[in-house]
């Protein structure tokens, strides 16, 4: 997977049902859910490397003491700073008052019930420590607080926007983290008043009203009318200053989360593997949240789960599974072992069944587990032809015979090492790019030169900046006979508007090869047809199906055609050895990972229809910027 593809983000959650002092006896520190926090932090790294932080509800405080902390830190450190800045509040006292869960609660900041955390990988290219989650809204009443987190993105910001301004709110900022704050912070503030006034028929007053109003907000409510008309893929987290929490999941099932509950907490993550090795839990202890479902514990502690969205797809993002995920998780390793293995016929057929020959390696890290399946394939394959051999043998086989056909073995080596990584204060272009063609190292003399054909499988294939720039220049040092370069993915064709960072359409490799296809055949007149369906998709009225038309660029071209572009695109200027491509299968995909269809990014079948309207407004700029860089007659 390319270096420079940015993940999609994490959260987590921890609420503890019971008292303090119950954890301080039990585990040893009232800092429980502080350090499993941290932990669940720490383990869900892999999804966001640009910032993190972390906010705290301490409950039952008196009035005029503070109990809603926030932390949050920029760079892929961000984690360790965060925490340390909390513990930094810890040292002025002793061991016996750290010890001290009275004390604790009374002057200790991040004592508290509830905690929340976020790792942050920006979709939008903003950067600075005010875009980092958690999010405040603050104000003077507990129950009218509200921090909030989340892995999202927005597809239909404009027309939320349009929506606010048509009641005549003026909001200060243009962006979905801000409009979804304010949206629902204005409906928590409903929220409560509605309660303040049931709680004035009752003839209640002061601190009872406030008391009551704590005990009362149902953040159902607030979801509700919240979330109706946000299109895209998110899961979403809050915390209130009254001690209300929440983590609510699209209803097409884009972004994943996973949660646990016991008598003592509860717990959710983006990742299941994040919660079995914090707490110790197996597969079956975890559920995964439902499409359009919200899990909900109130100011008692009371754990529910509301339907707060009707399911509107089933449309789970597959590239979770290919890339983004951890490969720890007991259903993703099959799923990416599956991938790999699939691969053995197509591969076979590239290296001309010449196994004898053939070094099989992988580009590290994430698809190692892939390379296992690839791996296992080529050996079912070399054991079913030492058992046809042997079998021809006859009766009264010749010993010297059967230990030449059982002596021969699949061939695997680390041809390839991640060595270094690029420092961003190397600016100047010829510099940059002679420093990235070094990111990875090989093992000398691990392939025979000339003679053995290496085949290299990564996770999938996005821009072919890395393959162009390093892979294929450092491989080529190896002298092989022919290098197959195998993706565990599909030929990735169009971008996610759902919360992973993807690139514009003509930074994909493929989308730029087929172009050139085109233009090689004198196709133009395709481009044209394809820019005046975009623009007619796009002028479509709300509410009605819009397609992608984008699709057609690829329907003239066979994968391998595109393939074999690609090749001439990214072979590295001076290079001899033949290159060839091997992408997964859209069928081999689904047969691998069944139970997640949403695989927009290689067919272009968008969930939303906020996906399918920017994916044809991405053609559309692609097409105006190319015909504005075309040189004009008579100028």
């Amino acid at each position: 997977m390319e270096k420079n593809i940015h993940e999609d983000c994490g959260v987590a959650m921890i609420r503890l049902l019971k008292p303090l002092e119950y954890y301080q006896e039990k585990h040893g520190t009232w800092m429980y859910a502080l350090n499993k926090l941290y932990l669940m932090m720490e383990k869900q790294h892999n999804r966001g490397q640009e910032g993190a932080g972390m906010a705290t509800v301490k409950m039952d405080t008196r009035p005029g003491n503070e109990y809603m902390f926030r932390e949050r830190a920029e760079g892929k450190n961000a984690v360790t700073e965060i925490f340390g800045n909390v513990h930094k509040h810890f040292k002025p006292y002793s061991t016996n008052q750290l010890s001290d869960v009275q004390f604790a609660k009374e002057h200790l900041p991040f004592a508290g019930e509830l905690y929340m955390g976020h790792l942050r990988y920006s979709t939008t290219g903003k950067s600075g420590l005010s875009y980092v989650h958690p999010f405040l809204r603050r104000n003077n009443w507990k129950a009218k607080n509200l921090c909030m987190c989340g892995n999202f993105n927005m597809t239909n910001i404009g027309d939320i926007f349009e929506k606010l301004t048509e009641q005549g709110q003026c909001p200060r900022k243009y962006s979905d983290t801000y409009l979804l704050l304010e949206l629902m912070g204005h409906r928590l503030d409903r929220e409560v008043e509605r309660n303040f006034v049931d709680a004035q028929k009752q003839g209640l007053e002061k601190q009872a009203i406030t008391r009551y109003i704590e005990e009362h907000v149902e953040m159902s409510n607030v979801l509700k009318t919240t979330m109706q008309d946000f299109d895209g893929g998110y899961v979403i987290c809050g915390i209130t200053g009254s001690g209300e929490s929440f983590a609510i999941r699209d209803p097409w099932a884009i972004r994943p989360a996973f949660y646990y509950r016991s008598d003592e907490i509860v717990a959710l993550a983006s990742e299941r593997p994040v919660l079995q090795t914090t707490f110790d839990l197996e597969c079956e202890d975890i559920t995964e949240l439902r499409p359009g479902e919200a899990l909900i514990v109130n100011r008692r502690g009371e754990c529910s789960l509301k339907q707060i969205i009707p399911q509107r797809a089933d449309a789970a993002c597959s590239f979770e599974r290919i890339y983004f995920s951890r490969g720890s998780d007991r259903d993703i390793y099959k799923e990416r072992e599956k991938l790999g293995e699939q691969l053995t016929e197509p591969v076979m057929h590239a290296i001309d069944n010449d196994t004898d020959h053939t070094v099989l390696s992988f580009i590290p890290n994430t698809a190692e587990v892939a390379f296992y399946g690839l791996l296992h394939g080529f050996r079912k394959r070399i054991d079913s032809w030492k058992s046809e051999q042997i079998a021809a043998l006859g009766p009264n086989p010749d010993r010297n015979e059967i230990e030449k056909i059982i002596s021969r073995q699949v061939r695997s080596e680390k041809v390839a090492w991640k060595d270094i990584k690029l420092r961003t204060f190397i600016t100047e272009g010829n510099s940059r790019n002679d420093l990235a063609s070094h990111v990875y190292d090989i093992t000398y003399e691990s392939i025979r030169p000339d003679r053995d054909n290496l085949v290299i499988i990564d996770d999938s294939i996005v821009r072919g900046t890395t393959l162009r720039e390093s892979i294929l220049r450092i491989l080529d040092r190896l002298h092989p006979r022919r290098i197959i370069v195998v993706s565990s993915a599909p030929q990735i064709r169009y971008p996610d508007y759902y919360g992973i960072d993807m690139p514009r359409l003509e930074e994909f490799c493929v989308f730029r090869a087929t172009i050139s296809l085109i233009e090689e055949r004198g196709m133009e007149s395709l481009l044209n047809e394809i820019y005046s369906r975009c623009l007619a998709e796009l002028a479509k009225p709300k509410g009605e199906t819009i397609e992608n038309a984008v699709c057609a660029v690829y329907e003239p071209f066979t994968v391998n055609e595109i393939n074999r572009r690609i090749v001439d695109m990214l072979r590295p200027e001076g290079m001899t050895t033949p290159v060839e491509l091997v992408f997964q299968s859209i069928e081999g995909l689904h047969e691998a990972i069944p139970h997640h269809r949403g695989d927009w990014y290689f067919t272009g079948k968008y969930p939303t229809p906020g996906g399918m309207r920017l994916v044809n407004q991405a053609f559309v700029n692609f097409y105006e910027e190319r015909k504005e860089a075309l040189p004009q007659i008579g100028h």
